[in-house]
């Protein structure tokens, strides 16, 4: 039988059970079989698409089959498929990787290096694994603490400015209008506004609304990382921003009381961490509902 009569046949899936043995016994059979598979298989997310096999039926149905050359059809398949194959190894070539976590939820990272990123909640980190080895960046928004393998310049992408080590442990909070690297082993390179800050294990830099700050932290590592929050001299609106944002409720407290807060609350217990807060202050609390707390003046 006409080996282009066969090809068509079998791509409309026409073929008889003798025509099927003679299409079998083609020399490129095996191949033109692969061709239709892997254009099936091909993922048509990725900026190039390949027509599924009924699709390609369907417009090569439409030919006319006096002029057509089912053999040069085929061909066309695998050059497309070619094509195909080649911007996709181009689109993963620069493989991006992302991480998001939620309200609560933290997660350790193993970056290509072996380098450790723990991700603090409501907090997003993105790096290429394509070219990780040549150079070590990556994209932070919200709070992470790193343990740095010692390697080529690692570099912390934020808003607000960027980190860059060599190896070492710090921290980095970029949220809202707060921009803190908090170093902890090593030494840490700061860069924000033209302007370039060392830090030395052992101490901190802050930038809030554009004011900047270094100071000495008598720490080994983040009390976020221990499920606690900590405050020097906060004040109640702060605090209670805070236990609002771990514990996903609502909070009502007298707003114009202006007093300070010094201490801390735990992530894992609501009755104890408003406790931590309102004894020290001579505050009361009540549970109003299961997401709803009200505190008071407890001189009132």
């Amino acid at each position: 039988m006409d080996k282009e009569y066969l090809i068509k046949k079998w791509l409309n899936n026409d073929l008889s059970d003798s025509e099927l043995q003679a299409f079998n016994a083609l020399e490129d059979a095996d191949l033109c079989k692969e061709i239709i598979e892997e254009a099936q298989r091909f993922n048509a997310t990725l900026n190039a698409k390949v027509d599924s096999f009924d699709t390609l039926n369907k417009s090569l149905v439409s030919k006319k089959t006096s002029s057509t050359n089912w053999t040069k059809v085929v061909s066309s398949i695998a050059a497309i498929l070619v094509v195909g194959f080649a911007l996709f190894t181009w689109v993963n070539k620069d493989q991006i990787n992302s991480l998001e976590t939620t309200l609560a939820q933290n997660e350790i990272i193993t970056l290509p290096d072996n380098s450790l990123v723990n991700l603090n909640e409501l907090s997003k980190l993105e790096y290429s694994s394509s070219n990780w080895n040549d150079y070590r960046s990556l994209k932070l928004k919200g709070e992470a603490f790193f343990d740095v393998e010692k390697g080529k310049r690692f570099v912390v992408h934020t808003d607000f400015g960027k980190v860059s080590v060599l190896g070492t442990e710090f921290n980095v909070l970029s949220r809202d209008s707060i921009f803190k690297v908090s170093c902890y082993e090593g030494l840490v390179q700061v860069l924000y506004h033209d302007n370039k800050v060392k830090l030395p294990a052992g101490t901190e830099f802050i930038l809030i609304s554009g004011n900047s700050s270094k100071s000495n932290i008598a720490i080994t590592e983040p009390y976020w990382l221990k499920n606690m929050s900590v405050f020097e001299n906060a004040s109640l609106k702060d605090v209670i921003n805070e236990l609002k944002k771990h514990y996903d409720i609502r909070v009502q407290y007298p707003f114009d009381l202006n007093i300070k807060f010094t201490g801390a609350f735990e992530h894992n217990n609501l009755d104890n961490a408003l406790k931590s807060i309102t004894s020290p202050l001579n505050l009361t609390y009540k549970t109003q509902s299961i997401n709803e707390v009200i505190i008071s003046n407890g001189n009132n």
